[in-house]
């Protein structure tokens, strides 16, 4: 039974009433093209993300690493915190440029027209919604982002820093970039506390190759980034985590949405979005995710 809860910017019309004006094409017309938001602010915070990272890998190597005695410590901790950065770099890439929604998981853009109404064949009793913003037919758990501009089905929030939505289709690479975030935040840190040893015990002017001053500087910047950023993504993980194992997403949770999906065990909303069954892969941003058939686009009531 559908809520009796009013759904925002929604507009619920018959199939008859549903017309095609400035309705774009179908998703299978669009689905080789590139997935990429142009929001110039999205796109400054994506660039500044990928320079922070950067700018850690510079000091962690050149500052603490290639200067260290011990080309053992050099090699276990720059092949570690080497192979963390790339698969943070690769998930930010895969959740900035996958499309949240996807053919397959439904929400096409500007896919409500008659013609296509009508081709759904819809018994009596059935209605569809149309989102008057973007033109297309929304499912139940579906959002309209005003970045975007379009609907998000099981829209979690829209982030600058990968300046796209987390959505059905993307959440997976997006809980993989805070988690390996996390991970370089806290190695770097770890790192950043005993190279700071090391120089107290040694002599300053030979435990780095820049000057003493630009040491300090460079490791307090340093350890200052990789405590924001460990508190930020620790925070994020921990709150997507939540959300996938209550099969709830944070806009459902602000706006305190009745349930109206069937409830599954934290193991299977883990597979929903991770992929069946469980495997290496769910920590590969190179793998993606097979999240079952998608459910329809109407609903009965």
């Amino acid at each position: 039974m559908r809520s009796p809860v009013p759904r925002f910017r929604d507009v619920e019309r018959q199939a008859s009433g549903l017309q095609p004006t400035q309705c774009l094409p179908p998703c299978h017309e669009r689905q080789n093209n590139m997935w990429f938001i142009r929001d110039a602010c999205g796109i400054i915070c994506a660039i500044i993300t990928w320079l922070l990272v950067v700018f850690a890998e510079v000091v962690v190597l050149f500052v603490m690493l290639i200067p260290s005695k011990s080309l053992t410590y050099s090699l276990v901790n720059g092949t570690l915190f080497n192979s963390l950065a790339f698969l943070a770099l690769a998930s930010h890439f895969r959740a900035m440029c996958t499309d949240p929604v996807g053919c397959l998981v439904a929400v096409p853009k500007g896919n409500a027209t008659k013609e296509y109404i009508e081709s759904l064949q819809l018994k009596p009793g059935q209605v569809v919604y149309k989102c008057p913003k973007c033109c297309s037919i929304k499912p139940d758990r579906a959002h309209h982002c005003s970045v975007c501009k379009r609907c998000i089905r099981k829209m979690d929030h829209h982030c600058p820093w990968v300046n796209n939505c987390v959505g059905e289709n993307n959440q997976k690479y997006f809980v993989l970039f805070t988690m390996y975030i996390f991970l370089i935040s806290l190695h770097s840190l770890v790192m950043v506390v005993f190279h700071f040893l090391y120089c107290f015990e040694d002599d300053w002017t030979k435990c780095s190759t820049f000057s003493p001053p630009a040491t300090v500087i460079l490791l307090i910047l340093l350890c200052f980034e990789g405590l924001l950023f460990l508190i930020f993504t620790s925070v994020m993980f921990g709150t997507q985590v939540h959300s996938i194992c209550t099969d709830e997403t944070g806009i459902e949770q602000l706006k305190k949405e009745e349930r109206r999906w069937a409830k599954k065990t934290k193991w299977m909303n883990m597979k929903a979005v991770f992929g069946h069954p469980f495997s290496i892969a769910w920590f590969s941003p190179f793998s993606t995710p097979d999240h079952g058939k998608a459910d329809p686009y109407q609903y009965v009531v």
